[in-house]
């Protein structure tokens, strides 16, 4: 027992060591942001076509390197300053996956590998113009709870600076925990799950996507961190099922989820949260291979 323990610790702390630059850099990222970066700005952007503009938000979503605990409130702001919900839906689903800091974090997690960085970045990129472009149909109002007031305020050069100190260090802080949580569990599976059970579970072309799809909605990882995690499933689960890994718990995990009930329509949600399901495993089984 007690070298399986030394094991699973020595296991967990390569997982974290691998893991907090890129968080460190992501959530400074994210503030600099938050505070430079003002929602208006988006808003003047969106098109007033509809498919331009689910288009338009998928792709600027890359620019806001924002984990996807984060990402929601930003959504939420941007539809209450006029963002269509079929425009603030992809790009709150693709800013925690397509932007720079988590694209080369996969980058480094697999050895330096791009086919899994373009396999990762393009079924997200895809997925989430599959949902904008359902949005458009299905939703004529915005499903948020309540209005929410934007009340405008100038700051200098110097209290942007503090604040984005002071955001940067309450986002690490929010989602270290989910990170040491989420590595803790990867590496009590790697030392006591038999390899055997995952690879009975990861057999089958939908199982193992199945598997891989539930375990990243369970864990809720960073997105900036998750490749890392990913990585050490490698050699049990196919490619396919990592990128499931991979996109669908940025776009859905606990946490985000229960943030998203608390801004938006419980019915909305569910139904967000079957049709990015499907889309997820559709598109990762017929492109990966």
């Amino acid at each position: 027992m007690n070298s399986s323990l030394l094991q699973m610790n020595t296991i967990f702390i390569s997982i974290l060591i691998e893991a907090l630059p890129f968080v460190l850099l992501g959530v400074f990222i994210s503030g600099i942001i938050q505070m430079f970066i003002t929602e208006e700005m988006m808003a003047k952007a969106i098109p007033k076509n509809k498919f331009g503009a689910v288009l338009l938000a998928t792709i600027i979503g890359a620019l806001f390197p924002a984990c996807e605990c984060g990402i929601v409130p930003i959504t939420r702001r941007l539809m209450a300053k006029g963002v269509p919900l079929y425009a603030a839906i992809p790009f709150m689903l693709t800013g925690p996956i397509i932007n720079p800091v988590v694209l080369f974090s996969t980058y480094v997690a697999f050895g330096n590998d791009w086919k899994i960085v373009f396999e990762r970045g393009g079924v997200a990129f895809i997925v989430a113009l599959l949902v904008g472009a359902v949005l458009t149909f299905q939703f004529k109002s915005p499903q948020v709870k309540h209005e929410l007031a934007i009340h405008s305020h100038s700051k200098t050069f110097q209290q942007k600076l503090v604040g984005t100190v002071k955001h940067s260090i309450d986002e690490f802080f929010s989602v270290g925990k989910f990170l040491i949580i989420g590595a803790l569990i990867a590496a009590s599976m790697q030392t006591f799950v038999k390899t055997s059970i995952l690879l009975s579970l990861g057999q089958g072309e939908v199982s193992s996507n199945l598997v891989m799809m539930g375990l990243a909605y369970v864990l809720s990882l960073c997105s900036s961190a998750d490749a890392f995690i990913a990585a050490s499933f490698r050699s049990t689960f196919s490619e396919s099922a990592i990128i499931s890994f991979l996109v669908f718990g940025p776009m859905f995990d606990i946490k985000n989820t229960l943030m998203m009930l608390s801004q938006f329509k419980a019915k909305f949600v569910f139904l967000l949260l079957v049709y990015v399901f499907i889309s997820v495993l559709a598109v990762s089984i017929i492109l990966v291979r």
